[in-house]
């Protein structure tokens, strides 16, 4: 993958895409800062957590997690990252989130981020892509993600809360990956 790539969004706004590289800890912080804590709720990590930002940059180098960015000039607008295992039933597959900035929103940004991890996906020899979705929170990133082929492979009822208490479900999602994009 040849990086940095200049993208233009449905609004012709620019951003360029790249890896998350050591120096960008305080844009990512900033960033994560930004998002509603309505839409932070649904990760697995306080990313308003300094100590769990710096955890992901002592581990930046490693082979497990891989970490794109979107920038809009310094600012960073979305984060993208690819998880996988080096070891197990599992080491096949990939996980993957995708979180973007409130103002990037429904202007396409999710799809250049998640063609990119999916391109990562396979240039890593992995099998299949997955992302845990919840019902009703998360549905337009549900929708996007089944025009790029992914399809609902379960879905865990009341598996997850919202703030106030109430149970949403866990869809789980996946894409098997080819050699190539030509290979559809």
């Amino acid at each position: 993958m040849r990086y940095p790539k200049e993208c233009v969004l449905k609004e012709c706004q620019e951003v360029v895409i790249r890896p998350l590289a050591r120096d960008d800890e305080p844009l990512l912080l900033q960033f994560f800062n930004e998002i509603p804590e309505a839409d932070r709720w649904y990760m697995r990590y306080d990313v308003t957590d300094i100590g769990v930002i710096k955890k992901w940059f002592e581990h930046i180098d490693s082979d497990t997690v891989d970490s794109i960015i979107a920038l809009s000039g310094d600012r960073i607008v979305g984060h993208g990252s690819l998880h996988v295992r080096g070891f197990g039933s599992t080491r096949h597959v990939g996980r993957f989130r995708i979180v973007i900035h409130p103002e990037f929103r429904l202007q396409r940004l999710g799809t250049w981020l998640t063609l990119d991890l999916i391109q990562l996906a396979m240039d890593k020899g992995l099998e299949i892509l997955r992302t845990d979705l919840v019902a009703g929170i998360e549905d337009v990133a549900i929708d996007a993600v089944r025009k790029l082929d992914f399809v609902k492979r379960a879905e865990i009822r009341d598996y997850a809360r919202d703030p106030e208490g109430n149970h949403h479900d866990l869809v789980v999602m996946i894409k098997r990956l080819h050699r190539g994009w030509g290979d559809f």
